[in-house]
């Protein structure tokens, strides 16, 4: 179940209904699917095949069918970042550093852990994700992604466009998926 924590003043809210609330009142969308329904090698295997990749999100039909007809989105794949992921510290530097989207950033956390700080009204609250949870980051909300002490995370993605994903640092400065 994730955890806001509030890097100001170390205040946190806990509890699934308490963190969806909360995240409402800033358009960011929290909800809990479970991950009851996977074997424990979808869950726990970081080196996935085609196949093994499709059979997680086909476990996830119904809830992402749903939500890609609520919100416009068209498409879904699997990202995994592990001790096993090419250049996984410079990765993790793009995404550590703050920036937006044109579309929503959406991830829902099958296995491992990690952090979404978001601001919010000036404030950086950490959103902290585990198994079993979906994330909804709202296009234009400035975020950055966090790998916590597991340094091990795989998420379904779910996009309107490719390009709708691409980071915007600032103005002048943008990075694609494939950066």
């Amino acid at each position: 179940m994730a955890k806001i924590v509030f890097r100001d003043t170390g205040e946190t809210i806990e509890g699934t209904e308490n963190v969806k609330e909360f995240l409402e009142r800033y358009g960011v969308t929290y909800e809990r699917w479970g991950v009851d329904r996977l074997s424990e090698n979808l869950k726990s295997n970081y080196e996935l095949s085609e196949e093994e990749q499709q059979a997680i999100i086909n476990a996830y039909k119904e809830e992402l069918e749903k939500l890609k007809k609520e919100k416009g989105y068209i498409t879904e794949d699997i990202v995994v970042l592990s001790e096993k992921t090419p250049n996984l510290d410079a990765l993790m530097e793009k995404f550590k550093r703050e920036h937006h989207h044109v579309d929503d950033e959406v991830r829902f956390v099958v296995d491992g852990s990690g952090i979404f700080p978001i601001k919010i009204e000036g404030r950086i609250v950490e959103v902290h994700v585990e198994p079993g949870d979906l994330i909804v980051v709202p296009a234009g909300a400035r975020h950055w992604f966090e790998l916590d002490d597991q340094r091990k995370i795989k998420c379904i993605r779910v996009f309107k466009t490719p390009a709708g994903w691409e980071a915007i640092y600032n103005e002048n400065e943008k990075a694609t998926m494939n950066d």
